[in-house]
Formats: C-alpha cells, structure tokens, sequence
C-alpha cells in the first residue's frame, strides 16, 4: 500500500477518549486496521507523548521511502525507530552495551531516544545511509498499542512536510499532509509537546544530540558523565549532502513560515524586550503576533499584538505542550512577524531554547538591556 502523494484522503481513525464514553473495541479495530496498512508498506500518522510521528514498516526499505516523500525530507536526515519495549531492542540494533538497557529501565517507555549501533535488518535508508539508528519507546499508550499490534518496528519523524512546526494533534497532521498519508491516529493532543532527547551511546561519554523532553538534569541524576548539547549557533546544512547522525539538527527547523524574532533573554528582561519590539513593530504598520507566557499577554495584547499564550511562566512543562500549537494559531493569520524570548537552559528551559532558535532559523537576538530595563 504504497502511499501516492495528493491521489487520495488520508483516513481519519478517531480513537482519543470521549467524555461520553466510547467503545474499546471500536477503538480496537482502528488501531488493528492503521496496524494491518503499517504491515502492508502504508504511511500512519501516530501520536506518541512528544509530537505525532510519521510511521512506516522500518524493515521495508520501500515504504520508509514513502515518508521521505510525503514529508518532502531529504535522505540525509535519519529517522528514529519506535519499539513497544526493551525486549525488541535487538531486532533494530546491535552490540547493545550494558548502559543502554540501564537507561531504558530508567526512562523507557518515555521521551529518550538512543543512538545505537544499526542491526541488519534495518535498512540503510532509515539511517541516512549511516551505520547508527535511532531508538525509542514511546509512552503514549496509543502508540504503544499500535507498535505491539503492527508487530514490526516503526520508522517515525515527526508528521509534518519538512522543517515545519511539528503536530501536536491530528488537525495539525492533516494540514500538512492529507492526501500524502493512508491514515492518522487521532488521540488528542500529545502531553510533552517537543521531540525526544536524542543520546548517543555509541561516544565516550554518551552525547546528547538534540536536548528534548527528557532533561538533562534527568540524565546526569543517572549517567553524571553525560556530555550537553552544545549551544553553539553554527549551522548544519543537511541539503549540502553530509548525512546526519540524528534528526533535529539542521540550522533551521520546526519553523513556521511567517518570520520569527527570538531574543535570548527569560523572565522579565526578555518579555521586557519582546514588548518593545512588538510596541515598535505596530508603530510601523506591521500585523505582530508574539508567543507569550500568560503574564506577559496582557501588555502585549494592549500594544495591538496577536497573542499565542504558553501558560504560566513557572511551568516550563506546559510552555513546552503548547509551543508548537501556538507557533502554528499565529501563523495561521497574516502577520508580518512573530516575536519570542528563550526561557534559560535548565531543564525543559533548553529544549525550548533549541526548538526557538531553530524555528528562527538559527539566529536568536540579543536583548537590549537598556531598553528592556525601562
């Protein structure tokens, strides 16, 4: 069931909880039947705790060519593959060290994705041509009983056309790629709303390569030698051939297409800046939306911005669950620019630092400290 960009819909399959009771075992039979089109080479979107992902059979070599399709993705971008639980880890890597199964103890089913030696029967195509492969076990438990109905490992990026904001809910799946896709999952919205921390096990020390939502103070609690992504801005440019060990890390990602301004600044100093930048861009004649913690909205909304709020500022947790819903509401309307601030780099305070930067393109600007202290 090879999927065939824009030559047919994309099938709906609802099985998020209803308020007024729902039927378990229709909402088996939909998860039997997006399992029966995985096994048969489709394309199913998915939502697991992070974002909703785009799966295919990871042993199939022609259907996980059928993401790289819909999603517009160039092969030098691997693709993380998704297992129900440790006891599969052997079919989709190999020479697994010890810490690897310590760590899926501690954090499996959950947001971490390890970066192992490739097993055979995966194919090349998943790994960008690479000799590592990506892994995880989600812990939504829809996904995890698509994963133990499907019986296959599952090759999944994020459902979205390439380098655009992640789905954080069906809607936001078929936006971009009804049509191109056989089938989504629909459960709702996912709860941690950023991808999975990405661990290299196969350095010395293990290497984060892509911060997400397991934090870092989480992994060093367990692994204190771990290594932290560097916060470097120098760019990674996927499109000039050089295959990457792990997704999430070109310059610009997760980007929205209406311009967006991050200033690299948390707390006040940095909704201080936002607000003068939003103050001055109305003054011109621009349409400004911001992304904004509950407390900062009112100001902005004051000066004649579109607000997107992210909740408290003292929970970073919920600020990171509505990052992409929010990024995509703003740019859904006719804005000139859209405005940011980071949130530091303590826990899931880094996560959102990657995320905005990228989704800026890999440019975060300074704050003004003069004007943001009047």
């Amino acid at each position: 069931m090879e999927s065939q960009p824009g030559q047919h819909m994309t099938i709906r399959l609802d099985v998020a909880p209803n308020p007024n009771g729902h039927d378990p075992k229709t909402h088996e039979q939909r998860i039997a039947q997006a399992a029966e089109i995985l096994r048969a080479g489709g394309l199913v979107a998915f939502p697991t705790e992070t974002v909703y992902g785009l799966g295919a059979d990871a042993t199939n070599a022609a259907a996980v060519e059928g993401i790289f399709t819909a999603k517009g993705r160039p092969h030098s971008d691997p693709l993380i593959v998704h297992i129900s639980g440790v006891d599969n880890l052997p079919q989709v890597a190999r020479d697994i060290p010890a810490m690897a199964y310590m760590l899926a103890q501690h954090f499996w089913p959950g947001p971490l994705t390890l970066v192992l030696p490739r097993a055979a029967n995966i194919p090349p195509v998943v790994a960008a041509g690479g000799d590592t492969v990506g892994v995880r076990s989600p812990s939504h438990p829809i996904a995890q009983a698509l994963l133990r109905a499907a019986g296959v490992p599952v090759a999944a990026p994020s459902a979205n056309r390439f380098m655009g904001v992640s789905p954080t809910t069906a809607a936001h799946v078929l936006a971009d790629l009804d049509g191109r896709i056989d089938a989504v999952l629909d459960g709702g919205s996912t709860s941690v709303g950023v991808e999975s921390t990405v661990l290299d096990l196969t350095t010395s020390p293990p290497c984060i390569l892509r911060p997400g939502g397991l934090t870092l103070e989480a992994l060093q609690a367990v692994i204190p030698h771990v290594i932290a992504p560097s916060v470097s801005l120098d760019a990674t440019d996927a499109s000039a051939g050089q295959a990457l060990r792990a997704p999430g890390q070109l310059n610009r990602h997760y980007a929205p297409a209406t311009p967006l301004v991050v200033f690299d600044a948390e707390g006040a100093r940095g909704a201080a800046t936002v607000l003068r930048a939003a103050r001055e861009a109305v003054g011109e004649g621009k349409r400004v939306g911001a992304l904004a913690t509950n407390d900062e909205a009112p100001a902005l909304e004051a000066v004649g911005a579109q607000v997107a709020r992210l909740g408290p500022s003292d929970d970073l947790a919920q600020v990171a669950q509505r990052l992409y819903a929010a990024l995509r509401s703003l740019d859904d309307q006719p804005l000139n620019v859209i405005y940011a601030h980071t949130f530091g780099q303590v826990g899931m305070g880094l996560a959102l630092w990657d995320r905005l930067r990228r989704a800026a393109g890999g440019v975060l600007q300074a704050a003004d400290d003069k004007e943001a202290a009047q």
